[in-house]
């Protein structure tokens, strides 16, 4: 029967835990509403569960608030402000501002064949438009046309401002003077046609002015609004068409405006039209590699770019600086390849580059020397290699061992013997082993031979010097390359346990010292240390691993033992834990308690009723029967619990273990009932508590919640001695896929208990009555039941603690 119940609860909160589970700031919202409301914590962790919250994510989120709130911070739940992009509109942003994009982020453009290709997306990047600046002064060379506005100024002995848009014939009216033709001049000759003009009201630079009273007059015409033209993009663009732009704007602006150049696309030959004539041919090359923007001349208003295709790809790879691949002129070569490149790389092999060529039939491949890279003609589809150069030296030695700067030096000047490569390389080193070095010499077949060197003859000159050829290695020994002087190990109390260097007399006591010395739990009675079994004259199999000796100590000195013993090599010292040091362990209580905190347990077997005595008894809020402790799980009982789940994943190869219920939980609820503990001291029902357990005493709860299948689920009053139809009843009855039979009852202390329609005690104030539904769900793995059961019961108490940060 038990079974049956837990299979039901388990069962209808599968069915909802499928559903999408909310984001930490969803939780935090939800939970913080439902304390608004008054709802209770057993409630609110049953609906989180319901809508497929963890247990590890509340307590992820308890932990992020109380991090923001260490710091002042705001919630979880708040909007950075960082997040909040603003894009600036198009005309409102300045050239000077601009961040021109590297090689690298031109080059991230991929055509068809997924080649990347150098400055391909020089158009796509956002931050790099070519809008042209309205701050700028007014070009002279600007040509007029209908719909900009001119601005004539006349200063001086008078003082007047005309503001006159071109109309489409091409004129501005002006009083006194008429029809002023300007469309089609430059600004510089529009002012000289403005001041004649003027001359016939104004004198000029000396003139009278209007009301005829003598004095100079000054006037210059200016560029006010300026108009839109319309041109044509066409060609190989992401989006040809007609455009409407600033009659300031240029070719590679306008090339912007329409996606940029496709994948076939040429960089090199953009021909830009005006009325029927070719007027100037466009190298977006010369812009990226050498900031010449000659060819982004200003558009006219009815002006046509043909983008034509690419004239040849060539590919570049292997020890260049930009390896990829470039658009080539007919008649560029390797020399301008390898420039746009960026050069070679330190490592590149310079003398010669590898070239394949495909020619429609058999290919073929080139092996060009230096001197050819000038004048070879690169074709469409060719492509590069530069190698890496040899990873030899020619007159490299080395000196290794007891010397002080081991390493490579270069044979020639004043290294030219051993002992001179000795005195360079700072001398021998006061432990080295003179009496042979060893010398390794590459032989003229490349093969290696081992040549012996009494040093000591040699650096005192009773031998003759040797003379260094290229990579010969010359090994030098230490002394103690002859003994075997294995590292001494400490283990247990002491501070720095691990491993240190043998020395000659070192005692128990040095090394403890080494290790930074004993901790206050270690032992000063058993010392132990082991020693390693080193007989080279033995002729047979010895039982014995190792020899034990056992020592007792007293103000960091041996008073129990061989006072004079002295470690040997890879001897291993073990400083035990003293059994009379015991550190403090501690729990805690909340809720309804006269003195709610952290208390130190004062025995191995303290109960429940003990620290609820020491925190001075409960108060009269206090509801027993909805206490309840959350317990944090030992390693051994997370290793337990991992074990008990791949087992039941293996027992039946359909159930699968998702990562997320993989999760192991920290915490989990202990069913207790704590006021027949508190009555029953040391009984059955006073619970022996662990280090890390927190009992929270909830206040007194009178209301009733009922979910699932009714027809309007509902929080209610609780009125002793009614049975469960009487709650049914206030929530409107059940529905039409209410499993009558299945519905069960979660208290506030964690434990579950099938519905029994005869029973009128079992329901308690702050219980939930759930009623499972008959809709068929989706079937889930035993490992996810369990998973699940395991988490609701212990999901209330997680959220109990979530409350009292947000509350605290």
């Amino acid at each position: 029967m038990k079974r049956l119940i837990l299979l039901s609860f388990i069962l209808f909160l599968s069915a909802t835990f499928l559903q999408a589970q909310m984001s930490d700031s969803q939780v935090l919202q939800y939970v913080q509403s439902e304390m608004a409301k008054g709802t209770s914590q057993q409630v609110i962790g049953i609906e989180l569960t319901k809508r497929g919250v963890t247990q590890s994510q509340v307590e992820r989120i308890k932990k992020q608030v109380e991090k923001e709130k260490a710091k002042g911070g705001t919630s979880v739940s708040s909007t950075s402000a960082q997040s909040r992009a603003h894009t600036l509109p198009a005309n409102m942003q300045k050239v000077d501002s601009l961040n021109y994009p590297s090689a690298a982020q031109m080059a991230n453009q991929k055509g068809i064949t997924g080649r990347e290709i150098f400055g391909k997306n020089i158009f796509n990047q956002k931050n790099l438009s070519f809008t042209p600046s309205a701050n700028l002064p007014t070009p002279e060379n600007y040509i007029l046309g209908p719909g900009d506005e001119v601005i004539i100024d006349i200063w001086g002995a008078s003082q007047v401002t005309f503001r006159e848009t071109i109309s489409p014939e091409g004129d501005i009216v002006i009083d006194r003077i008429g029809p002023v033709h300007l469309n089609g001049m430059s600004i510089k000759a529009a002012n000289a046609y403005v001041q004649q003009k003027f001359s016939s009201v104004y004198s000029g630079v000396s003139g009278m002015d209007d009301t005829n009273m003598g004095g100079a007059s000054q006037i210059k015409l200016t560029l006010g609004q300026i108009r839109t033209i319309q041109i044509d993009v066409m060609g190989e663009v992401v989006t040809p068409g007609t455009y409407s732009l600033s009659s300031l704007s240029s070719v590679f602006h306008a090339l912007y405006t329409a996606g940029g150049v496709n994948d076939i696309g040429s960089m090199r030959e953009i021909q830009l039209y005006r009325n029927g004539k070719l007027v100037e041919s466009v190298d977006i090359y010369q812009h990226i590699m050498y900031g010449k923007s000659s060819g982004n001349i200003r558009l006219s208003d009815g002006d046509i770019i043909i983008v034509p295709p690419y004239i040849s790809l060539v590919g570049i790879s292997g020890k260049v600086k930009r390896p990829m691949f470039y658009e080539m002129n007919s008649d560029e070569t390797i020399t301008d390849l390898i420039n746009y490149a960026g050069g070679f790389t330190g490592d590149a092999y310079l003398d010669e580059i590898t070239l394949n060529r495909k020619t429609g039939g058999y290919n073929k491949v080139f092996t060009l020397p230096s001197t050819d890279f000038g004048n070879f003609i690169l074709q469409d589809e060719d492509s590069i290699t530069v190698g890496t150069g040899l990873n030899l030296y020619e007159n490299e030695a080395v000196v290794m061992g007891a010397v002080f700067r081991p390493g490579s030096y270069g044979i020639g000047g004043d290294i030219k013997t051993i002992k001179e490569l000795i005195d360079k390389a700072g001398g021998l080193k006061e432990d080295a082993f003179v009496n042979r070095a060893v010398l390794s010499r590459e032989k003229d077949d490349l093969t290696r031979e081992v040549v012996a060197i009494n040093l000591a003859n040699l650096l005192s000159g009773k031998s003759s010097d040797i003379v260094l050829r290229k990579n010969d290695t010359l090994n030098i020994a230490f002394n103690t390359v002859l003994l075997d002087l294995g590292n001494l190990e400490i283990f247990g109390e002491v501070n720095y346990p691990g491993t240190y260097s043998y020395g000659e007399k070192t005692s128990i006591e040095d090394l403890i010292i080494m290790a930074g010395g004993l901790k206050g739990s270690a032992s000063t009675v058993k010392v132990d240390v082991s020693r390693r079994i080193i007989n080279p004259a033995s002729t047979e199999a010895s039982n014995q691993i190792a020899k034990i000796f056992t020592f007792e100590m007293k103000n960091g000195l041996i008073v129990d033992g061989n006072s004079e013993f002295e470690l040997k090599p890879y001897d291993q010292v073990f400083v035990r834990r003293s059994p009379g040091y015991i550190e403090q362990r501690n729990v805690i209580l909340d809720g309804e308690v006269l003195f709610p905190g952290a208390y130190a347990l004062e025995e191995k077997d303290e109960r429940l009723s003990d620290v609820v005595r020491r925190a001075g008894n409960l108060t009269k809020y206090a509801y027993t029967q909805g206490a309840r402790l959350v317990r944090t799980r030992t390693e051994e009982e997370l290793a337990q619990y991992r074990k008990t789940m791949q087992d039941i994943a293996a027992r039946n190869a359909k159930d699968s273990i998702s990562d997320e219920l993989a999760e192991f939980e920290k915490y989990y609820a202990v069913g207790i009932e704590l006021d027949k503990a508190i009555a029953n001291p040391r009984s059955e029902y006073d619970l022996v508590l662990k280090p890390g357990d927190k009992l929270i005493i909830p206040e007194y709860d009178n209301t009733i919640t009922i979910i699932g299948e009714v027809m309007y689920p509902n929080t209610v009053l609780y009125k002793k001695g009614e049975k469960v139809s009487y709650y049914i009843d206030l929530a409107g009855g059940y529905s039409d896929q209410a499993q009558k039979k299945k519905a069960y009852i979660v208290y506030m202390n964690g434990r579950v208990t099938k519905v029994k329609g005869s029973n009128k005690d079992a329901i308690q104030p702050g219980c939930s009555i759930i009623v499972p539904s008959k809709e068929k769900r989706n079937r889930m793995s035993v490992g996810e039941m369990v998973s699940i059961g395991t988490s609701v019961t212990s999901m209330a108490s997680v959220v109990a603690l979530l409350i009292n940060s947000l509350t605290n």
